[in-house]
């Protein structure tokens, strides 16, 4: 609540009808009903704005980036590389060359674990994963394990749906040379203290990798202050 005067002020309230308003495909009618669409994690349905941009890439600067002179190929990086700055101030990154674009979180994952991973990675080293992880956050790591030789471990879950700290400090031993974890949990919706645990694993030599799939789209993200 905010005072105006002698007056109590109410926040205003999420317009749900103007944030569907920006998403056509919401407009589809099923039946009876209006759409409703709660897939999100898996494909995003995409608002006007940027089938707009999308649109215009295709209609007015189609051409390869980063590989041409000529009129379009300028148009086409210079837009490419404003999207990368964009994406640097969101996640408040130290400069934008940190951000590399991939499909998805599915092949950010693979790719660190791929290269990271199989070039850094030997055997007796420890990988600490949670209770709590996608798929996508496993078995890339099983994969660069069985090729290593590395072990992973596991920070458990309570029956509360949130992780079971009372062993971390066993767990993120010097053992550990890499800490993949969470941020919000897409299926239970867990926030992890991932600031804590990054801090933990870095007082042990330990790199940090954090699925940030489910909170970047809710929560405000710093990567240079969660380090």
């Amino acid at each position: 609540m905010k005072k105006a005067g002698n007056r109590t002020k109410s926040a205003p309230a999420f317009d749900a009808a103007a944030v569907r308003g920006d998403f056509p495909i919401l407009d589809t009618q099923v039946g009876a009903h209006a759409l409703v669409y709660l897939d999100n994690a898996a494909t995003a349905q995409k608002p006007q704005a940027a089938i707009d941009a999308v649109s215009h890439y295709y209609a007015a600067t189609n051409a390869n980036i980063h590989r041409g002179v000529h009129y379009l190929s300028a148009e086409a990086t210079d837009a490419y590389d404003r999207a990368r700055i964009t994406v640097a101030k969101f996640i408040n990154a130290a400069e934008p060359r940190e951000c590399v674009f991939v499909r998805g979180t599915t092949e950010a994952i693979n790719l660190v674990a791929a290269s990271w991973g199989r070039a850094n990675l030997r055997k007796g080293d420890e990988i600490l994963l949670t209770g709590m992880e996608h798929h996508a956050n496993i078995v890339p790591w099983q994969m660069a394990a069985e090729a290593t030789g590395a072990v992973i471990k596991v920070i458990p879950v309570t029956d509360a749906g949130e992780l079971d700290l009372g062993q971390i400090d066993k767990l993120i031993n010097p053992r550990v040379k890499l800490l993949a974890i969470v941020h919000v949990s897409n299926s239970l919706g867990t926030i992890n203290p991932v600031r804590d645990l990054i801090k933990r694993a870095h007082a042990v030599g330990a790199v940090v990798l954090v699925d940030g799939a489910q909170s970047s789209a809710h929560l405000k993200i710093d990567v240079q202050s969660l380090d």
